[in-house]
């Protein structure tokens, strides 16, 4: 099958599930176009079945926005008749979903049916969706695809209650690829970021106020005053100089590190005892599927899909957001007993491997044939 998958080409979940589920389907045998703006970042290397065609968008002094849809939109009916693509699978209903439809419409024109599938993230239907000058297009754009698919229950019933929704949204949730995941680190190189007696505290995000970023940092103040332990936070946003900030003002700079975006999470994860993910929304919770298949047990909010992964007692515990001694007492739960850390690794581990890409993906493939039907 040739599919076309667009998606945003960044560090965000919606971009590396879309990047990843194709090349897992290119790996299947199938031939995948990514269309998007620039080459998704964890599209490391393009084959005989992975291709990308740049979405460019010329700069014209009479739009005050350029318009980016327009570009997409085209740009999908030329690949759609140049490579004879078969489905367009969009990720992100705005405005990807939207610029779908409209090439769906003129591929018509000239006598092509095309299917779309639509995969709902998060923040598409939850932030940019529900707001009232997008609402009507989301919808729109929603109800136009041939199947819809939401990466847990709980956008689902999200987008259900948002908007008036009139055919079925299927539940596919978001995936790790386990092989992905074997390491031969040494513990040499663990003793790049702590000392031996030190715990490693992990948080992974784009630092955005709805991750609660200051949380984490008052989670770990509070961890550190009663074990010896060192805070990695990974990733860049509007609310990591304040999270740098209150580590100063809260005498911990020197236990606190700060990397930046980084392409070494893998090896991050591999010498972390504990992932902190107290945010105030998260549609799934991909950043804590990647510590639990790392072995790494998770403290979270239960708030969204993470209750979907993050297993309260099992992987990990789950706290009502912004209860910040509750969460510090569970991390000192696992973190104080060796024996219980190592069984929360164990676990954590154990439930990630139920989010396996193998199990996913042919999931996906069935949904594909779906929309043939549907279309």
């Amino acid at each position: 099958m040739k599919i076309a998958i667009v998606c945003y080409p960044t560090f965000g979940g919606s971009g590396v599930v879309a990047t990843e589920l194709g090349i897992a389907l290119a790996n299947r045998g199938h031939e995948i176009h990514f269309i998007t703006y620039k080459q998704p970042v964890r599209l490391a290397l393009l084959g005989e079945n992975i291709h990308f065609h740049e979405v460019f968008v010329p700069e014209y002094p009479l739009f005050h926005y350029q318009p980016y849809e327009l570009a997409l939109s085209s740009k999908l009916v030329d690949m759609v008749k140049l490579h004879k693509i078969d489905l367009l699978h969009v990720h992100y209903a705005i405005p990807h979903a939207y610029a779908g439809y409209m090439a769906k419409k003129m591929l018509a024109e000239e006598g092509i049916s095309i299917p779309m599938v639509t995969t709902l993230h998060g923040t598409d239907i939850t932030l940019v969706g529900s707001h009232p000058f997008y609402k009507p297009a989301v919808t729109f754009s929603i109800n136009q695809s041939d199947v819809v698919t939401s990466v847990s229950e709980s956008l689902k019933q999200d987008t259900l209650r948002l908007f008036n929704i009139k055919g079925e949204i299927d539940v596919i949730p978001n995936f790790i690829d386990a092989s992905k995941y074997d390491h031969d680190f040494t513990d040499c190189q663990r003793t790049m970021m702590a000392t031996q007696d030190e715990r490693i505290i992990t948080h992974i995000s784009n630092f955005r106020k709805v991750k609660r970023i200051d949380d984490v940092v008052k989670i770990f103040y509070e961890i550190q005053k009663e074990i010896p332990a060192k805070l990695m936070m990974v990733g860049e946003g509007p609310e990591k100089e304040h999270a740098e900030l209150l580590c100063e003002e809260l005498g911990i700079a020197n236990k606190a590190i700060f990397f930046g975006n980084s392409n070494e999470i893998d090896k991050i994860l591999c010498f972390s005892d504990l992932f902190l993910l107290p945010s105030e929304t998260e549609s799934f919770g991909l950043a804590a599927l990647e510590a639990m298949i790392s072995s790494v047990p998770v403290i979270s909010s239960n708030t969204g899909g993470i209750p979907e992964v993050n297993v309260h007692g099992v992987s990990g515990y789950l706290s009502d957001v912004g209860d910040i001694k509750d969460m510090s007492q569970n991390a000192l739960k696992i973190l104080k007993d060796k024996k219980e850390l190592k069984k929360f690794k164990v676990a954590a581990k154990k439930e990630a491997l139920k989010f396996d890409i193998n199990k996913i993906v042919p999931v996906y493939e069935f949904i594909y044939q779906k929309a043939f039907e549907m279309a």
